[in-house]
Order: structure tokens, then sequence, then C-alpha cells
């Protein structure tokens, strides 16, 4: 692992465990076994680092967002699935993604929310894909992509590699639960409503 990335990872765990503010770059040096000084021979900043991490999970939910294909509804799952596994994967970067980016200063900040709504969007784009083609059935756009979204985004409070529920299960449990609330009759996973005509 390269110096830099090895940084970010440290960064991303320490910000994640014990906030952005509260993490000193001395702490971060002490983690890297680096004295002080050789830290900023790799970075500028701690915000730097901040952001950094930032992208690095924005790049990881926009390419979940890239990868969808068929219909409405396998764009669904698919998306709870990816959207799911990055949380899994990459789960320090997530945290800060989702809670420590607001401690960003402008114009850091333009950014991080810029790369958060492009990735709003592309859910929207989902869900509104839906819509339009019957398959969904939504009164309020925004309000139903910032539903999913709040469902998926909390998982990673609670979700651990090594917890009960694996992710498989999970992302299957979660993409049924939503369906239904976008207005699609149940059916198992990999079967599409229209095709099935019967519940269960």
């Amino acid at each position: 692992m390269e110096r830099r990335e090895q940084i970010l990872t440290i960064a991303g765990h320490l910000f994640s465990q014990r906030g952005y503010h509260a993490t000193s770059m001395r702490e971060l040096a002490k983690h890297l076994n680096l004295q002080g000084g050789s830290l900023y021979a790799h970075i500028t900043s701690k915000e730097e680092l901040l952001l950094e991490v930032v992208r690095q999970a924005a790049e990881r939910f926009l390419k979940v967002l890239e990868g969808l294909k068929g219909d409405p509804v396998a764009k669904l799952k698919g998306l709870v699935r990816g959207h799911l596994e990055v949380i899994a994967q990459e789960l320090p970067r997530a945290t800060v993604f989702f809670h420590e980016w607001k401690h960003l200063s402008p114009p850091l900040l333009e950014e991080a929310k810029a790369l958060r709504h492009r990735y709003e969007e592309g859910v929207q784009r989902v869900i509104a894909e839906g819509v339009e083609k019957g398959v969904f059935q939504v009164e309020n756009l925004r309000l139903a992509t910032l539903f999913v979204l709040s469902a998926l985004n909390w998982t990673y409070q609670w979700y651990r590699k090594d917890g009960p529920l694996p992710l498989e299960v999970l992302a299957e449990t979660y993409a049924g639960m939503l369906l239904r609330a976008l207005g699609v009759a149940a059916s198992p996973i990999g079967e599409h409503p229209e095709e099935g005509g019967e519940d269960g």
C-alpha cells in the first residue's frame, strides 16, 4: 500500500471512530509511525484528508449507479445490494461520507455537497424511471428518494460483517421492503412483479 493511501485509510478509521475534530494530526502521525513533520510531506492539511476520504466513498457509491442494468425493479435491487456492499466493504469511509463531511469548510464543503447530490440524483433517476414505466407508484419523487436513501444509509450505524445477518440476506430483505414501499407487489428476488402475476 502506498504511503498516501495508507494515510487515507488510517484517517478514515480515526475520523469514523473518534470524529474529525477529535482526531489530531499528531495522533494520525502516531498511528502511521511518522513524525508530525513527515506527515505533511504527503498531505497539506487534515481537512484535505477529510475531503479525500469523502471523495473515495463517493466514487464507490457512484460506481454502483454506473453498473445498474435491466428494468426499474432490477435496478432498484442492484442499487440496494451495491449500496450495502459499499457500506460493508468501506465502513469507515462510508461513515465519514454520511456523517463527518459536514465539518468541511467552503469551498471544500461545496465539493462534498456536490458529490452527495450527484449520488442522490442518480438514485432519484432510478425511481423516476420506475414511475414513468408504471412500475413504481410514487406520489412524491423527492420524498421517495429520501426515503430509500435514509433506509439504506442508516445501516452504517449498526451493520457489522461478523453480525448475525449476512449481507446477501440484508440486501434481499431491504430490496423487498423498499419495493413494496414503492408500490411493487411482493415477489422473490430475481423475479419481476409483472412476470409473477400472484403474490407469494
